[in-house]
């Protein structure tokens, strides 16, 4: 009971001094005095109009763990303190909110894509960057939220315990300080609009309620978010920590899966909305797991992408592909071309352009077989000059070109020509449901007058339903590629799948802009 007595106490002198610390308590005065004067006690206005000033004098006086921070060493360009420094003042705050039974969280802020814009602007916007966000991000949070940076252009920020660190409360902070650090910044003239990622955990979240531990949560966390991102939220959570996990498994048998071939091409087809007919496949990755089945990209290129693997994957996938163009061709099938994806670390290899160009060569293909497909968000980064020349030399070498993603980046209409783009494949996000919105339907009837101006083909990915088909079809797309049409599928399932679909199509009826 006495205990229990001490806490409430502490806990009230905890809120009193926390209260006379708010620069929020100065417009109370005026009225503390009024009120007093109205009562007409002596006392009363004594305590107000001159205690209550001393006592807040007094506090602002008091040591606080505002001014014993800065001392710390801090980082050149930031003027934060540093890693180190934050998890010795994360030991203190966490085992202090534990001991008055308050609640704290760790969050983690990054700048997305900072490795770009830091390319692209060159070394003083690098610092200059990195300094105003440092600043905007102390003008968010609260006098004694704790904030260093802990690796480039990444923030650690500490919250000052509270009563009550419940979800909507670090969520509006989080908003805040996205907001803040999110505003333009003049660079040269010019106008950078960064944006930002964050990951969060609460010691309670945690297994153990340790600053090394809360921290490595919310690194967790930040890297979910990184990869839902940009500017996604992230708050740490058994499912999170389970993914973390399995990445890391995947990640360490990334090179004896690519070396035993146990990450093939599935191979989902695309037809001819005039005769039915294919015009090709898409190599998608599958990777066949011992112990987890056939698993998903979705789940194992963030785990490649740590390993460092992602330019060995398309060598991979590449090369198998080119083996199955050869098997169709052996067994007299007609498949026009393979559509292969190129991520932008395998553009970024100044040698791509090359070795892609031996390995069709070696297979003695002509290069029209090999459809390269390209994000629009990588095509629009133009400034990238390996990216720049690799397209083009590819476009140049009689290779197909995919603007992959069409209408979800910012690819300008320059360049659709100056990469020699043959062919735009319409986002399945402008494709679904379509036939119940009309919105939908109108933005794709834009992209495809778009197309005919500018004289390349294009096709829909996601397709799912008939008449997403029909209107598809009606509207002047040229290729249809979905679930609705058919799934990825392992090579050995491919012959038999186009046989079948040749002789469908063969007692058909035409759809589409020449049927009738």
């Amino acid at each position: 009971m006495r205990k229990q007595g001490s806490s409430y106490i502490s806990n009230l002198a905890d809120g009193v001094r926390y209260a006379l610390s708010r620069v929020e308590i100065l417009a109370f005065f005026p009225l503390f005095g009024l009120g007093a004067i109205w009562l007409g006690q002596t006392g009363a206005i004594i305590a107000t109009c001159f205690l209550l000033p001393t006592l807040l004098a007094l506090q602002a006086l008091r040591p606080t763990a505002g001014n014993s921070r800065n001392n710390l060493p801090k980082d050149n360009v930031t003027d934060l303190p540093l890693r180190e420094e934050f998890q010795m003042e994360a030991v203190a705050v966490i085992e202090d909110a534990v001991r008055r039974s308050r609640h704290t969280a760790c969050l983690v802020a990054e700048l997305d894509d900072f490795s770009d814009l830091s390319a692209r602007w060159g070394a003083i916007a690098h610092d200059e960057i990195l300094r105003r966000s440092a600043e905007r991000l102390r003008a968010a949070v609260r006098r004694n939220d704790f904030v260093a940076t802990i690796g480039e252009a990444r923030f650690a920020i500490l919250l000052e315990p509270i009563q009550s660190a419940k979800l909507d409360v670090v969520l509006a902070l989080i908003e805040r300080l996205q907001t803040a650090m999110s505003e333009p910044i003049a660079i040269d003239g010019t106008a950078i609009h960064p944006s930002v990622s964050v990951g969060f955990a609460t010691p309670e979240q945690c297994d153990q309620p340790r600053a090394e531990v809360v921290l490595d949560a919310a690194l967790t966390a930040l890297v979910e978010a990184r990869r839902n991102g940009p500017s996604a939220i992230r708050g740490y959570s058994d499912k999170i920590k389970t993914g973390a996990i399995r990445r890391n498994e995947l990640a360490e048998e990334v090179d004896a899966a690519l070396s035993s071939g146990a990450i093939q091409p599935w191979f989902q087809p695309q037809v001819s909305t005039d005769t039915g007919e294919i015009s090709g496949f898409e190599a998608l990755a599958r990777w066949h797991h011992p112990q987890h089945g056939v698993i998903l990209p979705f789940e194992f290129l963030p785990a490649i992408a740590d390993a460092g693997g992602m330019t060995r994957l398309g060598e991979c996938i590449l090369t198998q592909s080119l083996h199955a163009i050869k098997s169709w061709d052996a067994t007299g099938i007609k498949v026009p071309s393979v559509s292969v994806n190129f991520s932008a670390d395998e553009l970024r290899d100044p040698t791509l352009a090359e070795r892609v160009k031996w390995e069709v060569d070696r297979f003695e293909l002509n290069p029209a077989r090999l459809t390269v497909e390209i994000l629009e968000t990588v095509a629009a980064s133009s400034e990238d000059d390996v990216i720049v020349q690799n397209i083009q030399k590819l476009g140049n070498h009689g290779f197909n070109m995919d603007l992959d993603d069409f209408g979800t980046g910012q690819s300008s209409i320059a360049n659709i020509a100056r990469f020699q783009v043959n062919r735009i494949k319409i986002d399945r996000s402008f494709v679904t449901r379509m036939d119940h919105e009309p919105s939908q339907r109108a933005v794709v009837a834009g992209i495809l007058a778009l197309a005919e101006r500018l004289g390349v083909s294009t096709i829909a990915e996601g397709v799912e339903t008939q008449a997403e088909q029909s209107i598809l079809a009606q509207l002047g797309c040229d290729y249809l590629q979905g679930f609705g049409l058919a799934r990825p599928m392992p090579f050995e399932d491919t012959i038999s799948w186009i046989r079948e679909h040749n002789q469908k199509i063969a007692k058909a009826p035409r759809i589409g802009r020449r049927a009738g």
